[in-house]
């Protein structure tokens, strides 16, 4: 078992550090909210008092941050003064690829190995260990990587080298962003067709117009699968985070001269919805933009 130092207890990683610790790996685990520490800490985690001391020591580092600026700030000043040569160095943020591959080189040159491992799959697979991990980096390094990843998740999966987990998950999110804003548009104008939205569901999940956006995390209440549609758009994965992936996409895509039509729509469109006060809605609340009937009292 290894002994692991988790920085960042948020959302995600306050349900994937207790996994690891379920494993029984040796958790040590730090974040700047007291509240998400103590819940780590009476899920099996132990309590460490800044970012830099938790990473004494420590076999593996995981961290799952906000945004690159943050990865690259506990690096720079905890991470790479503290850890010791040759831990291994496991990020699960996303981020934008070129602070992937950046972090990735000062890694190696600080003696230590790095892996990019961006997840999918949203608070529910985090807490219950079923995310899929999209890995980027060396063969070695991956291979270190994926029994504490196996821990946290259903598929772990190496996409490439340094930077490649992180262009895996910009790229499935860019797709996934673009297929609920195409789902929320279509079952309105079902509605405004006269179809009903469970006969409309039977039809399309069952045809060609079936995706994912559409059979598992239906965006009106009371059809398909519960999602949090069924919530009031709450517990899911934040409009924020949908547009900052998107946005991250973009960046992506006009630094390889690639043309993503749709892709740049599905940010307008979550970008005017974060605008609108909608960022803490689960990102399938932007049938809500397109018509408000979804949330009217019945």
């Amino acid at each position: 078992m290894a002994r692991v130092a988790f920085i960042g207890l948020g959302h995600m990683g306050g349900g994937m550090a207790p996994n690891l610790a379920k494993a029984g790996h040796e958790v040590r685990a730090f974040d700047l909210n007291a509240d998400a520490l103590s819940r780590a800490v009476e899920r099996g985690c132990t309590a460490a008092d800044d970012a830099t001391t938790v990473c004494q020591d420590a076999d593996v580092v995981i961290t799952m941050l906000p945004a690159g600026k943050h990865v690259e700030d506990v690096f720079h000043k905890s991470v790479f003064t503290s850890a010791a040569k040759g831990t291994l160095l496991i990020d699960c943020s996303t981020i934008d690829v070129a602070t992937a591959r950046k972090l990735s080189d000062e890694a190696a040159f600080a003696g230590l190995t790095m892996v990019d491992a961006p997840v999918s799959g949203g608070i529910a697979a985090a807490e219950g260990g079923t995310l899929t991990f999209m890995v980027g980096g060396s063969d070695d390094g991956f291979e270190r990587a994926r029994p504490l990843l196996e821990a946290m998740g259903k598929a772990v999966i190496h996409a490439g080298g340094p930077g490649s987990g992180q262009a895996a998950k910009i790229c499935n999110n860019m797709l996934l962003g673009a297929t609920m804003a195409a789902t929320c548009e279509t079952f309105v104008l079902a509605q405004k067709l006269g179809l009903d939205a469970q006969t409309f569901f039977d039809i399309s999940s069952k045809a060609s117009g079936q995706s994912w956006s559409m059979t598992s995390y239906c965006p009106v209440p009371g059809v398909g699968p519960e999602t949090p549609a069924d919530r009031g758009y709450e517990g899911g994965f934040a409009a924020a985070l949908m547009l900052k992936d998107l946005k991250l996409a973009h960046e992506a895509a006009e630094a390889v001269g690639a043309f993503t039509p749709m892709g740049a729509e599905a940010e307008e469109l979550y970008g005017r919805f974060v605008d609108q006060g909608g960022g803490t809605k689960d990102f399938s609340a932007l049938i809500k933009l397109i018509d408000d009937s979804w949330t009217k009292p019945e």
